[in-house]
Order: structure tokens, then sequence, then C-alpha cells
């Protein structure tokens, strides 16, 4: 790095030697010139000048179209190829990066600037810039990561880090999350490709656990035969018919100080989890008590005095 850099300074130390050799020349020539030749002089040396500055943004705009045309038939191929939103969005921010970044090099030198010592200057701050910057380049190679071994695409809804949303995009340098409560979440790659992610919709069917707490001296067999006729009666349940997918399920599964606790289990497809869960308390609060008879607990306490 330090070697690129003394280049640098060298050819801008060789470029400066060179400007005041000009200048001085251009002094002396003025000075020996007549006045109606340095007009003239000055004329063509500025419709010179005008016409690279005309031809640069004439390159700068031509550039900028061509640049719309390339995004946009990138963006066409990798639909037609019925690539993933996340490659997409991911695709099109590097190509942006890297086609404006040559345009803007291009623009500069058609105006005459050497480009040679510029190229030097950027790579070397390039390097430093790089150390300082050290994070991005880890997002960068973070989503490098989540395009190739896809944890989760375009849609899903996961739990990473903290948050849980919808994934909406997956840029350069960080993934945008939608919450449930229409919030945008965003979150670097770097740290998410490191971290656990819970992919809550991978999958086309879950499994809705609820438990129950009943009092003490409640008839098992009741209780079960309750919580499956509840099972049966909420919308979207599956059953073995569904690949993948058991028969609901009821069971005791823990003695507590205060009361007896079961499990209900039943599958449903994954848009359907929510409604399937709030359906399933709403009805065991309602129904459990004045239906079957099966009440729930309080906290109790048995205290012994002792004479």
């Amino acid at each position: 790095m330090l070697h690129t850099i003394l280049q640098a300074a060298l050819a801008d130390s060789t470029a400066a030697d060179s400007l005041a050799v000009k200048a001085r020349s251009f002094i002396e020539t003025v000075k020996d010139t007549p006045a109606n030749e340095l007009v003239k002089e000055l004329g063509v040396q500025a419709l010179h000048f005008g016409l690279k500055l005309l031809a640069a943004l004439a390159l700068f705009i031509i550039g900028a179209w061509l640049i719309k045309l390339v995004r946009r038939a990138v963006k066409k191929a990798l639909i037609r190829k019925n690539s993933e939103h996340t490659i997409i969005t991911f695709t099109d921010s590097f190509t942006a990066v890297g086609l404006w970044t040559l345009l803007i090099i291009l623009s500069i030198g058609v105006l005459g600037i050497n480009t040679t010592s510029l190229a030097a200057l950027l790579a070397a701050g390039g390097m430093a810039i790089g150390m300082a910057l050290s994070g991005t380049l880890q997002n960068f190679a973070g989503g490098v990561m989540l395009l190739v071994f896809k944890p989760f695409r375009a849609g899903d809804f996961i739990d990473a880090l903290g948050y849980s949303g919808t994934v909406s995009s997956i840029n350069i340098v960080n993934t945008l999350l939608v919450t449930t409560d229409n919030r945008v979440i965003v979150i670097p790659n770097g740290a998410l490709s490191n971290a656990n992610i819970n992919n809550i919709s991978a999958n086309a069917v879950r499994r809705v656990d609820i438990t129950v707490d009943v009092e003490y001296g409640s008839d098992l067999d009741e209780v079960k035969s309750a919580l499956l006729e509840i099972a049966a009666s909420c919308p979207g349940v599956l059953d073995t018919k569904t690949p993948l997918c058991a028969d609901p399920f009821a069971g005791l599964v823990s003695l507590k100080d205060s009361s007896v606790q079961f499990v209900l289990r039943l599958w449903v497809k994954t848009s359907d989890y929510w409604p399937a869960w709030f359906y399933l308390n709403e009805t065991i609060y309602k129904e459990l008590p004045s239906k079957y008879g099966i009440n729930f607990p309080f906290p109790q306490m048995d205290v012994h005095l002792i004479k």
C-alpha cells in the first residue's frame, strides 16, 4: 500500500513540475505574442476546452442512458430465467455501482485529465478506504453468502437478531425486513449471515401447539375428548391426508402446583397459523367451562397450622 501511495505522490509531483514548466513557457509566450494573436490563441484554447466539455457531457448523458438499458436488460434476463427476487435486486445494485464508476472515470478522461495518476490515487485511496470500511466489505461478503446458500428468500417471514418480518429485498450490504406493523428494519448482511435465522414461512404447513391448564379432579378422557372436538371445529385443520401432517393430538404434559396441564397439537397451512391459533384460544376459553363443564384453576396454596 505504501509503495502505491509513493508512486501516486511521485506521479503528482512530476505532473506538478510539468505544469510549472508549461506555465512559465506560457508566460514567456504571452510576453512575446501580440495582443490580437493572444486573443486568437485563447479563443482556440477555449473552443477546444468547450468541445471537450460538450463531449464529456454527451458521453455522460449517453452513458447514463446505456446504463439504464443495461440494468433493464439484466433484470429481464434474470426474470426470464425465473431467478429469485433477492438475486435480481442484488445483481441490479452491483451492476449499477460498477457501471456508474466506469462512466465517471471515462467522462473525466474525455475532459483531458490524466486518469493514470487519478487511477493510482483511487487505488491507494481505495485500499485505505477498504481498511476503514472493513465492516461494509463484510456486509458485502455476507450478502453474497446469503444469495449463495439461500437461508431465506424475498417474501419469507423470518426471525433473526431480535427482529421478525417479511423479507422485502437483499441489497449489496443490507437486507430489508417489513414487520407486521409495517415498519422497515434494515439489517446488515454481515451480521445476518452469521446469525441464527428462524425461517418461519419456509415450509407450507406448521403445527399449532396450545397449552391448557385445568383444575385438579378433571376427568382425563373428558378433557382430551373436549380438546379434540374443538380442534376438529378449527377452520383449515389438516390431517394425515396431507403430506407431513398428522391428526390432531391432545395429551397431558405436566402436573403443576395448582393445575393439570394439557397440550393440543394440530397442523394447518402456514398462512392459516395465526387465525387458527387465535380461534383455538378463544374457543377453549368460551366452551371448555360452559359446554364441557371443565374449569380453569386458580393459584392455590395449602397452609398447615401446627399448634
